[in-house]
């Protein structure tokens, strides 16, 4: 009963949270139960997570205002709530989905004098496949931004595609700027964690028993994986570490930080591994 009544609960509890918010004027911003994706629904989720990640940006950037911030898989602007601080004096926030119900939200919802959303005509397997099979270079021009974000984007891209756009980002980064992105890594940390994925009693799981264990490969490669409950790979990606280096040495993109994520059974600042890139 209380499911069925919580998106109006939801609406009367946002508008009065927004009326007490003092200091954090930017999560003002975080949308309604209906529109709030991305693995995510909670407000309070939405809100932690958006803390984290103003957190990162403001370590990644070389500067705190007038910044251009691109975000790929914007999703319904999660991080765009994160880089509003960082994009006044003359900066902008550009968000790219391909989801166009999501960009006609964001469009709608967050302030046009710094938020451009725009919808890119490319196709996956999970969230468009109806949509151009051809990829296609993000419409942002060369050398032109201060910082590059995605959540969750390359865990649902299948090899070709993850090679492809890790090259978009090099080629739309600044010289010596950034790029936040997150991964399933596939990485020894990984491996390890494995053993510990059990249902012993009084044992905190950051995962759910048995899930996020990437046994299958994706479309035959060597270094893409999925899940065995996927429909389609690209509902769940994790990359090796050799995948990883491919990447790096096909885009000439370096990587300069690397935060482990909590899915592997070990605690950390996000859910999914957050590696931090450099032109």
């Amino acid at each position: 009963m209380i499911k069925k009544f919580f998106p109006l609960l939801d609406k009367c509890f946002s508008k009065t949270d927004r009326e007490h918010i003092i200091r954090t004027k930017n999560i003002r911003l975080i949308p309604d139960f209906q529109n709030r994706r991305g693995g995510k629904l909670s407000y309070a989720e939405w809100a932690y997570v958006i803390g984290i990640f103003q957190t990162i940006i403001y370590q990644s950037l070389q500067k705190t205002s007038a910044n251009n911030i691109l975000d790929i898989g914007c999703g319904t602007g999660l991080l765009g709530i994160s880089s509003e601080p960082f994009v006044s004096d003359d900066g902008q926030y550009t968000g790219i989905d391909i989801m166009k119900e999501d960009i006609e939200y964001c469009t709608g919802h967050y302030p046009s004098d710094i938020f451009k959303f725009i919808h890119l005509d490319v196709a996956n397997a999970t969230y468009a496949n109806i949509q151009s099979e051809i990829l296609k270079k993000w419409p942002i021009k060369d050398n032109s931004q201060d910082l590059v974000t995605a959540l969750s984007v390359w865990t649902h891209m299948n090899e070709n595609d993850a090679i492809f756009y890790f090259k978009e980002i090099y080629r739309v980064l600044r010289p010596g700027a950034k790029a936040i992105i997150t991964f399933f890594l596939l990485d020894q940390a990984y491996i390890t964690s494995l053993g510990k994925r059990s249902n012993e009693t009084g044992r905190f799981h950051f995962t759910n028993q048995n899930d996020w264990i990437f046994d299958v490969t994706a479309y035959n490669s060597e270094n893409w994986m999925t899940v065995k409950s996927a429909r389609y790979p690209e509902d769940a990606i994790g990359v090796t570490q050799k995948g990883l280096e491919i990447l790096l040495s096909t885009s000439g993109l370096k990587l300069v930080q690397l935060y482990p994520g909590n899915w592997k059974e070990t605690p950390g600042i996000f859910f999914q591994d957050i590696i931090i890139l450099e032109k």
